[in-house]
């Protein structure tokens, strides 16, 4: 999974959740509803493939707006040998049936600042991942996440990078 395969898996999945639960309220397929705005921190590690293995930090802020199924995204990542990314997107997320138990997958286009990190092979970079996790009774969640960045192959060279994390959700009610 070392490619746009979360992107693509939230586009089909999304749509396919907006076509069967949001399409037939009076507001339309991608209604603006609100939702807790949620902060979140994640801390890991980049995953050997081309790039050498690195820690990261990531910080992400869900805002409350919301359209049909897809929740909206800021984010901002920095650590060693990983350079900084500054992006924004979309989420998709569910749960397993009537559990604490969820899943979200995302997608941000965003800047990346190679620093003294690894060269993505140019500055606009994608982000796309899957979280996992367990939704306490206060409302924090608790996953571990999975992300791919990659330039899509907007430039000649397109290595990729993924890191594992583990991350903490914070609701801001």
């Amino acid at each position: 999974m070392a490619d746009g395969t979360f992107a693509a898996l939230l586009l089909i999945a999304g749509l396919a959740d907006m076509g069967l639960t949001h399409c037939g309220s009076g507001g339309g397929c991608l209604e603006r509803t609100d939702d807790i705005p949620r902060l979140a921190f994640s801390a890991g590690t980049v995953v050997e493939r081309r790039a050498d293995e690195g820690t990261e930090v990531y910080l992400r802020y869900d805002p409350r707006t919301r359209f049909g199924p897809f929740g909206t995204a800021l984010g901002l990542s920095a650590g060693d040998g990983v350079g900084t990314w500054l992006g924004a997107g979309v989420t998709w997320d569910w749960q397993f049936g009537r559990t604490p138990f969820y899943g979200e997958l995302h997608a941000m286009p965003g800047l990346y600042v190679e620093g003294d990190g690894f060269d993505l092979g140019g500055p606009v970079e994608f982000r796309s991942g899957i979280e996992l996790g367990y939704e306490a009774a206060n409302g924090w969640r608790y996953a571990l996440s999975y992300d791919h960045r990659s330039n899509a192959g907007l430039y000649d060279d397109n290595p990729g990078i993924e890191t594992v994390q583990i991350r903490v959700s914070v609701p801001l009610r």
